[in-house]
């Protein structure tokens, strides 16, 4: 195996806009996050900004309504910014908090318009961090004791 590709270097993507005007975007991860000048995003672009294969994309569609790329005459999803923001906050929800596909379907629910009133955002994020906190500290606990449940089993 080849150790440079494990290594941290700052790298630079490539993003065709509409019309096709090239510019150099930072590929460090929270840059994919960032607002760009592009207007509408297909679904290749979308997948290689929140590192995901297109299948993926597909199928969360079916699975949160407020996930609605729109198509264009020839069938193509056209995904917005606010449509790639959503991406980012599912995957932030099913990969680095670990919620199912229900309760981050239900989550999203319960929370539409939180991101876009950031007015709040000073008390909310002192609670989410909080919220964030405990859920990591239940999912440890969880893992924790499912090992231990293996390790009693095992006798």
């Amino acid at each position: 195996m080849n150790a440079s590709l494990y290594m941290n270097a700052p790298q630079t993507a490539t993003i065709a806009a509409f019309p096709r005007q090239g510019f150099q975007m930072p590929n460090n991860g929270t840059a994919a996050q960032v607002a760009t000048e592009k207007k509408l995003y297909r679904i290749g672009e979308v997948s290689r900004l929140a590192d995901l294969k297109p299948f993926v994309l597909r199928y969360w569609e079916t699975e949160f309504p407020m996930l609605e790329p729109v198509k264009s005459s020839s069938g193509h999803r056209l995904y917005r910014q606010e449509d790639v923001d959503m991406v980012f906050r599912i995957k932030r929800l099913l990969y680095d908090e670990g919620f199912t596909i229900a309760g981050a379907r239900r989550h999203l629910r319960e929370h539409e318009g939180a991101a876009e009133t950031e007015s709040r955002s000073a008390s909310y994020a002192a609670e989410g961090a909080a919220q964030l906190l405990s859920r990591k500290m239940l999912l440890d606990l969880r893992d924790t004791l499912r090992a231990f449940l293996t390790l009693l089993e095992r006798r």
